[in-house]
């Protein structure tokens, strides 16, 4: 049966989300069930990329990259896939239409597989609009039920948000980044660049995103408005921690949030909530 099949690729794009990232999975559970599957298949199929292009150095990744690619286009196509990722995430695709920024995205997958520094300002944003951005509007899609008013109305919040998120992602793999991958994604600053000044100018940057970001949750619906907030104080919370260890262990950590202040979090943000102070 075609929707027993359905059904289970849903799940395993649910099981791929809380395999790869607790925060996000809790913060799932936040949303009306209404729009879970949706966000579990965006981000099934945002991961299975994204694994693609930073965790295969042992195979061709860009055979793999181009594979993937074309079994995304034949999924579109056919409205079915083998792949389950690639056939859950079709279904929400046409729902709510998001190929447009589906294809910017895979677009920023493939400059990762052949760049390897983005000192200029607008390759910077550029990347950055195209790996996170976009993906937090696919998921603005699914929160206004595709409404295209409401959503123009917070895409400008929805972009601050997933620019933020990406820029305590790369501070947090600063040095993962640079000796696994070779990469680097601050405007002129390379590894041996980072100091203190530069550490605070990004981090002011992104409490700047933060704060914008922060107006447009509140606008969100009530499907929704919960687990981005969840998200959103999760990342400010890493943003801190990363702040007050500063520039010594961001060259040699992996800075991170222990799963009992996360479970803090989702009890905090959950009271904060009802009684209506996010």
């Amino acid at each position: 049966m075609k929707e027993l099949f359905d059904q289970s690729s849903f799940e395993i794009s649910h099981h791929v989300t809380r395999r790869y990232s607790t925060s996000f999975s809790l913060g799932i559970k936040l949303f009306h069930p209404s729009i879970r599957n949706a966000i579990y298949a965006i981000y099934g199929f945002v991961r299975y990329a994204d694994e693609i292009v930073d965790s295969f150095g042992q195979y061709d990744r860009a055979v793999l990259m181009d594979e993937f690619i074309r079994d995304y286009n034949l999924a579109i196509e056919r409205k079915i896939s083998l792949n389950p990722i690639l056939n859950s995430f079709q279904h929400i695709l046409h729902k709510y239409d998001l190929k447009e920024l589906s294809d910017i995205f895979l677009e920023s997958m493939m400059m990762d597989l052949h760049k390897s520094d983005y000192h200029s300002r607008e390759d910077y944003e550029k990347y950055i609009y195209g790996s996170a951005d976009v993906v937090g509007l696919m998921c603005l899609k699914v929160f206004v039920n595709g409404d295209i008013n409401e959503y123009n109305a917070l895409k400008s919040y929805a972009t601050k948000l997933g620019s933020a998120f990406q820029k305590v992602n790369f501070l947090r793999d600063f040095r993962a980044d640079n000796e696994l991958l070779g990469r680097s994604y601050f405007p002129n600053v390379a590894f041996d660049d980072l100091n203190e000044k530069a550490t605070k100018e990004i981090i002011d940057e992104i409490r700047e995103d933060f704060y914008e970001a922060k107006i447009g949750i509140r606008k969100l619906p009530l499907t929704a408005r919960l687990g981005v907030y969840l998200a959103y104080k999760y990342y400010v919370v890493l943003l801190r921690k990363i702040e007050r260890k500063g520039v010594e262990s961001i060259l040699n950590n992996r800075i991170r949030i222990s799963n009992s202040v996360k479970m803090f979090l989702v009890v905090k943000t959950y009271i904060r909530y009802k009684v209506n102070i996010l």
